[in-house]
This record gives structure tokens, sequence and C-alpha cells, in this order.
């Protein structure tokens, strides 16, 4: 694992993780065995769609973490339709503006 991505992990765990729906007492998740959190899973490719992007706005972040990561998930068909993400079931996608937020902010104090 490279710094800048352990760096990352930690802080999305603090910032993000703690606070997940899916987090129960002291931040353990309760994601089922059966499934994985896709934040977890996907770190270097959210890293990399994060880091490829510098806008004011949210859609080039999410136009490029759909490129990089969402293509590459089970979940998502050929046709670019997400049953997980269109059920508001995805946690990457529920908080990955202030994924964007944690990486910006870490790279700017760099």
């Amino acid at each position: 694992m490279k710094p800048d991505e352990e760096r990352y992990r930690k802080l999305i765990e603090e910032r993000i993780c703690s606070h997940c729906i899916d987090a129960g007492e002291g931040g353990m998740c309760h994601i089922s065995i059966r499934q994985e959190c896709a934040v977890q899973r996907f770190i270097p490719g959210i890293i990399e769609a994060v880091e490829s992007v510098e806008s004011p706005s949210m859609e080039p972040y999410e136009n490029m973490l759909r490129r990089i990561v969402c293509e590459s998930c089970a979940h998502q068909s050929s046709n670019g339709k997400c049953i997980v993400r269109d059920e508001l079931d995805c946690a990457l996608d529920r908080y990955f503006p202030l994924i964007v937020q944690v990486i910006e902010e870490a790279r700017r104090a760099r």
C-alpha cells in the first residue's frame, strides 16, 4: 500500500466510516459478511479518481468515479445501471462527496 493510500484510508475511516449508517458501536462496520464495503474495497480507485480531477463542481469527480471504480464493480450492469446505487444502498455513492472533501483537504495540507 502506498503511503498516501494508507493516510487517506485512515482519514476516511476516522471522518466517514465512524459516522456511516452501517457502523455500529465503536465504529465497527455492520455490513453483512456476504457484502463488502465499497469504500474499503475500492480505496485505490477512489484515490485515483479524486486525484485526477480538480474542480469546484462534484460532477467531474463523479464522472471519474463511474469510469474508474463503478465500471469494475460487480453491481453495475453493462448499460451503466447499478441496482445498489439506485436503491441508495452504496456506501461509496452515499459518502463520495465527503470522501472527495477528505482527500482534497489532505492533498492541500501536504
